[in-house]
């Protein structure tokens, strides 16, 4: 590997050499490092302590109420209700005023009272070398230890499922960031304002779905959609769980917004960050009934393909067309922002 890294997350061969040279082991961590699990898991003996760090990189309005739910949604897939929160919080020099601080902070604090979270602590400072701030949660969880679920539990025959649909974070940060970009390329402004809302409804927590599903029997893993979208959370999918996986392209759902703003800008939404959306395995005798569940909460719940071996490969089917499922290093989104 030569040269300067581009843009977003490292390659997972890359990263996975590096996690096999600089990490060491201890017998209390029961998921440490690893490509493609959501939260560490520390053996506290009658329970998990689940801790998980997240940054928001990109420019938003929102970077408060992004960062509790990008970080939360981390911890429900595992099943595990977050308890506790630290920050730090980077500004950009002669950008910074006390109402900006203000506002994040507000948005931090409205955004970890919907999910029952107390931020104990963290760090904030005005830096240099930053055009926008940055922010960077620290949650902490703790569950029973029959509770948790891990991403790496995918079993051969599982049905993959997703809520939602595809793209709802990065389609809302598009419309935030480039509104009227969208409308001069002939977008109706209408679209484009439902667009801005998709952070809220239909929203990019997973809390109280994830959580549910936690609680279905047959549900075996779950992981969440993030940056370089479902198709990059998929393969982190398949790396955890030793796995291949059957999806079908036709069968994951995009919202016509979505459709509509990537159209304009030449992104694959499969690429696209994501939070937002639940991606979960189960077997196919459980299906229905979690499908009722979710639905009986307001989330449509969409079956997209099967997981196989890991030596069939990771597949998107297309038709008549199989090809290998594309992996997005670096987001869709980092070609306009």
């Amino acid at each position: 590997m030569e040269g300067f890294l581009p843009t977003g997350k490292l390659e997972m061969a890359f990263l996975s050499d590096l996690l096999a040279k600089y990490t060491t082991k201890d017998e209390r961590v029961a998921i440490g490092a690893k490509i493609g699990e959501d939260a560490a898991v520390i053996d506290l003996g009658d329970r998990y302590l689940v801790t998980k760090t997240n940054p928001i990189t990109f420019p938003t309005d929102e970077i408060g109420w992004y960062l509790v739910n990008v970080c939360v949604n981390n911890m429900v897939v595992r099943g595990v209700r977050p308890r506790w929160m630290l920050n730090c919080i980077l500004l950009p020099e002669e950008k910074t005023t006390p109402a900006m601080v203000e506002d994040i902070f507000r948005q931090i604090f409205e955004a970890s009272r919907k999910v029952g979270v107390t931020v104990i602590g963290g760090h904030t400072e005005v830096t240099y070398n930053l055009d926008r701030p940055i922010v960077v949660g620290h949650l902490i969880g703790e569950v029973a230890r029959d509770a948790l679920v891990a991403t790496g539990g995918a079993q051969i025959g599982d049905i993959v499922l997703v809520t939602k649909a595809v793209g709802i974070e990065g389609t809302s940060i598009i419309a935030r960031e480039r509104g009227e970009d969208l409308v001069s390329k002939g977008l109706p402004e209408e679209l484009v304002d439902r667009a801005k809302s998709f952070l809220y409804d239909p929203g990019i927590s997973v809390f109280h779905e994830a959580l549910m599903a936690a609680e279905t029997e047959g549900v075996h893993c779950m992981t969440d959609a993030t940056e370089g979208g479902l198709a990059t959370a998929l393969h982190e999918l398949a790396e955890a769980g030793e796995i291949g996986l059957r999806i079908e392209a036709e069968r994951i759902p995009v919202l016509p917004e979505t459709e509509s703003i990537c159209g304009a800008y030449g992104l694959n939404p499969i690429g696209l960050i994501a939070s937002g959306m639940l991606i979960l395995t189960a077997a196919p005798a459980s299906v229905a009934a979690l499908s009722e569940r979710l639905d009986g909460i307001g989330v449509t719940c969409t079956p997209i393909g099967v997981v196989t071996s890991a030596k069939e490969g990771r597949l998107l089917v297309s038709g008549a067309s199989v090809n290998e499922l594309p992996y997005f290093a670096v987001d869709e989104l980092t070609k306009i922002l």
